[in-house]
């Protein structure tokens, strides 16, 4: 088993500390403690190298990124990064959101359920160092492919400072921010989304940007 890092175990003991709700029992992380030692004991079986990125456990393989563990408000999973090239045999992988393009991940909700794919797991995670071995890379769309909501297009055009502001945000960011404003099914909602993020805009900032 390669080596455990005493920064995870302050996230399996207080949670990620990214709400309010961090080092106290609505933590989510409190809620899969159980699920994310297994989890984490799988992976790290398979030789990867434990990190904490973004306030949660990252297993890597020579500096490349391979998966996350991570607690959500219902579920508990392992996200491979590169999870789109997984052939994905037991069909067991899903994306978190419709607009995910190279993460999948694998839902639990009990130790049991973990223990019952361990050997499918740890399959997966080799397939994923393989991928990275290989150079391997996720075909991205490119940002133009990217349907803009209607009201971002008339603010756009409505306002050339914020129209130059947005071009000269770097492909992700744009991506991003489109994503953000598409979301909302209702029109008023969307315009307050944007309303929201001018500012941020106007600085160069992404949409989690701080």
């Amino acid at each position: 088993m390669s080596k455990l890092t005493p920064k995870v175990d302050t996230y399996l003991a207080i949670g990620c500390g990214r709400c309010p709700l961090g080092n106290t029992p609505g933590c989510k992380v409190h809620n899969w403690t159980q699920e994310l030692k297994t989890l984490r004991g799988i992976v790290l079986d398979c030789g990867l190298t434990e990190e904490l990125k973004w306030s949660v456990p990252c297993y890597t393989f020579e500096g490349s990124n391979i998966a996350i563990v991570s607690a959500f408000k219902e579920f508990c999973s392992i996200s491979f990064f590169k999870g789109s090239l997984l052939k994905d045999a037991n069909g067991i992988l899903s994306k978190q959101g419709e607009n995910s393009q190279a993460a999948r991940l694998v839902k639990f909700t009990d130790v049991r359920q973990i223990l019952e794919k361990e050997s499918i797991l740890k399959d997966y995670i080799s397939e994923a160092v393989e991928i990275e071995k290989a150079g391997l890379k996720v075909a991205f769309k490119d940002i133009s492919e990217y349907q803009l909501p209607a009201e971002l297009q008339e603010k756009l055009a409505e306002n050339e400072a914020f129209k130059n502001a947005f071009n000269a945000l770097t492909p992700g960011k744009k991506k991003g921010y489109i994503l953000h404003f598409s979301q909302p099914k209702q029109i008023q909602t969307r315009e307050s989304r944007i309303e929201k993020a001018m500012p941020r805009i106007f600085l160069g900032k992404g949409l989690n940007e701080y």
